[in-house]
């Protein structure tokens, strides 16, 4: 009777969760094999119940394989999720190095167009040309400054463009439209035209980096713009030449938080042409003297234009 109590309590611990899983299905059996021996006969009552504990021991451990099962199964989709994650960042990220690679590549080439255009030699223009641009630039006092020392006309960038933005102004394409007609008549017509653009050091906001990434890219953007405009005004795109500085090039330090209006400007500069370029004008033209001084930079403008980019 005694073995009958011990081994009852074994049960309880067996359907009670005291004894592990995975040793309850053993423990149930050998349970009736140590029974049999002593007790010499097992009522039908008990003999229910064991069978009804090992019955449901036999269910709880099919469950847990099945539990098992399905674990193992996510932890596998799980692992072959993150391995395609693991492949797609390496291709972005391969992306992205072919891309700034790209990108350094280009600013590289522009910085040297630029060095190539602060470094050369600018036209003292002849007097026509010179006293054409002369009413240009006061009867657009606001707009432009012009330097008759170096033969430039200085844009000021946000009367020419809303900020952010490579789209001329409709309010200043009048003056533009004075200019073409000035490049296109008497001794003005020789002379090639290149539209330099420039920026402060502001960073670019997220919304101007989707169309202009970079302050350079928003620089050569506005000479590009500029050129447009002049070749849709008539005025030979072959003439022509379009560059950017970006932040590169300020008239003034910038400010620590880079907004610095001086320095956004869009810089026109006329040129004689050379060798093959001038032998294709074929221009009926004596040239006036060279001047090989780096062109100044001169006062900023005397206006608050607008201060976001």
């Amino acid at each position: 009777m005694q073995a009958l109590l011990a081994l009852t309590h074994t049960l309880k611990a067996i359907v009670t969760g005291r004894v592990p899983l995975a040793a309850r299905g053993l423990a149930a059996l050998l349970g009736v094999a140590l029974l049999l021996p002593l007790t010499g006969c097992v009522s039908q009552g008990d003999w229910d119940n064991l069978y009804g504990t090992n019955r449901s021991l036999k269910d709880a451990l099919t469950r847990a394989e099945q539990e098992r099962d399905e674990y193992r199964n996510s932890a596998e989709i799980l692992r072959q999720q993150l391995a395609r994650e693991q492949q797609a960042s390496t291709e972005l990220r391969n992306q992205v190095g072919s891309l700034r690679s790209m990108l350094d590549q280009a600013e590289a080439r522009l910085a040297a167009l630029g060095e190539k255009l602060n470094n050369a030699s600018f036209t003292k223009l002849d007097e026509q040309t010179d006293s054409a641009l002369r009413e240009l630039a006061a009867k657009y006092p606001d707009l432009i400054i012009y330097d008759p020392e170096s033969g430039r006309l200085r844009f000021a960038s946000d009367l020419t463009f809303d900020s952010g933005s490579d789209v001329v102004k409709e309010s200043a394409k009048s003056s533009l439209q004075a200019l073409a007609q000035i490049l296109n008549s008497g001794t003005a017509a020789v002379y090639e035209v290149n539209i330099v653009g420039h920026t402060d050091s502001q960073r670019i906001s997220d919304a101007t980096a989707r169309r202009h990434p970079t302050n350079m890219h928003l620089s050569c953007h506005r000479a590009i713009s500029v050129r447009s405009v002049l070749a849709s005004m008539g005025v030979p795109a072959g003439r022509m030449e379009a560059a950017g500085w970006g932040e590169f090039r300020p008239m003034v330090p910038n400010t620590p938080s880079g907004n610095t209006p001086q320095n956004r400007r869009v810089e026109i500069y006329l040129s004689l042409p050379k060798g093959d370029s001038a032998a294709a004008m074929n221009a009926d033209y004596s040239a006036p003297a060279v001047n090989s001084a780096t062109p100044e930079r001169d006062r900023p403008l005397d206006r608050q234009p607008d201060i976001t980019k």
